[in-house]
């Protein structure tokens, strides 16, 4: 019901920006059309390796390696895993439900999600060269250090 209010106030805002000014408004979806585009093809790709993974895995086995059931090791592993991958927020967040769906915890998945957003192992060198060594370790290790402690936060809220 929520995605259909959110559809609807969509709607009325484009209309009341199409009365208001028509030509803004084209050059606005024209726009929004190219980002778009620019998007679409990691976020296929990235569902269709998720769907692929979870057409190979059984939900045994993602519950055995991310399930509540494993315990440290599993928010350990997805956190480490969340830290080096780089995939954007809106492609991150479909796949963490695909794997939640599929039998993955909750704190687990949040250690996954808030390590890939917060920790960046793949842009570490970039960083170093603009903030200096010290700082882009720092900042790195505290955020790794932080999407654990949310993730225990998060499997605390959900458990409650």
């Amino acid at each position: 019901m929520d995605t259909l209010l959110l559809y609807g106030l969509a709607a009325v805002g484009l209309a009341l920006s199409l009365f208001k000014d028509q030509a803004k408004t084209k050059m606005a979806l024209k726009k929004a059309w190219k980002a778009f585009e620019g998007i679409l093809s990691q976020f296929l790709s990235v569902l269709f390796l998720v769907a692929a993974i979870l057409a190979i895995i059984d939900t045994t086995t993602i519950s055995r390696f991310l399930g509540s059931g494993s315990g440290f090791l599993g928010i350990l592993g997805a956190s480490l895993v969340g830290a080096i991958t780089l995939i954007p927020g809106f492609v991150a967040f479909p796949a963490a439900a695909s794997l939640l769906n599929g039998g993955a915890g909750a704190t687990q998945i949040a250690a996954f999600v808030s390590s890939l957003m917060m920790v960046g192992v793949v842009t570490l060198p970039m960083e170093m060269k603009y903030f200096g060594k010290q700082a882009a370790l720092l900042r790195n290790g505290l955020a790794w250090v932080f999407s654990i402690a949310a993730a225990f936060f998060v499997g605390w809220a959900v458990s409650v």
